[in-house]
């Protein structure tokens, strides 16, 4: 069942005009139940059974909220929360069986906004939805998805880097020391906020790896890297990315 399949057959998403929730889930009859529910209180129901359903629903549809299972058929949840906090900010609220703290922490860790355990209570889950969308319209649900540096461009959908647009080869961990960068343009990230969000807490005093990655990066987008202008140094404290418009 593909997400556009899924959503054609939901009867009220024509009509209805309230804020739009995609429901991830591979069980059928827990996406029936939430859809009814959901589009009796004026949403509008979006499906996805697997991980790169809702990765690119969130990215096609625009949803305002995500209910995200952890245990789907082709990845885990906590890897779709992962891939679309790469480049959006929307509410997801994670809706599993997994009852153990461990879990609720990495989703939380992975940048979750809310928690909710199997057997769950309507009730409950409506009013955490909405607590969830008051902080996204407050904060804004997505940040640009495409970055710009000169001749540089980072396009945080399809995990794509480009100078003078040809394609750059990064490695796993240059790419998402990058990301962090580039999605906040102008500012300051701390030595320690970057090591831990790259390489994991264990890692926050290895500050000679941020040096090798950012002289890495530099090299390979940087026009002259001896004299950078979009991957800056903040002597003692982190790095800042400029933007052509932070």
């Amino acid at each position: 069942m593909s997400t556009r399949e899924t959503v054609s057959k939901a009867p009220s998403t024509s009509t209805t005009t309230g804020p739009r929730v995609l429901i991830v889930d591979d069980e059928p009859q827990i996406r029936r139940f939430l859809r009814a529910s959901l589009q009796s209180h004026d949403y509008v129901v979006l499906e996805a059974e697997n991980g790169k359903e809702a990765v690119r629903a969130c990215t096609v549809q625009r949803p305002d909220l995500v209910i995200l299972d952890l245990g789907l058929p082709d990845m885990d949840g906590l890897d779709v929360i992962s891939l679309l906090r790469e480049w959006s900010t929307l509410p997801i609220i994670v809706l599993s069986i997994r009852s153990d703290d461990a879990d609720k922490i990495a989703a939380l860790d992975r940048g979750a906004n809310d928690y909710v355990t199997k057997p769950f209570s309507m009730g409950e889950l409506l009013a955490r939805m909405r607590v969830a969308l008051r902080q996204g319209g407050r904060e804004g649900t997505e940040t640009s998805t495409v970055i710009n540096a000169g001749d540089m461009s980072v396009d945080l959908t399809k995990r794509l880097v480009t100078v003078n647009g040809s394609p750059v080869r990064l490695s796993r961990k240059e790419y998402d020391l990058l990301r962090i960068l580039a999605t906040h343009p102008g500012k300051v990230i701390s030595h320690q906020q970057l090591l831990q969000e790259v390489w994991g807490h264990a890692y926050v005093e290895e500050t000679q790896y941020l040096r090798v990655y950012i002289g890495q990066l530099r090299q390979k987008l940087e026009r002259d890297p001896t004299t950078p202008k979009y991957l800056l140094t903040e002597p003692g404290v982190g790095y800042r990315f400029v933007a052509d418009n932070p």
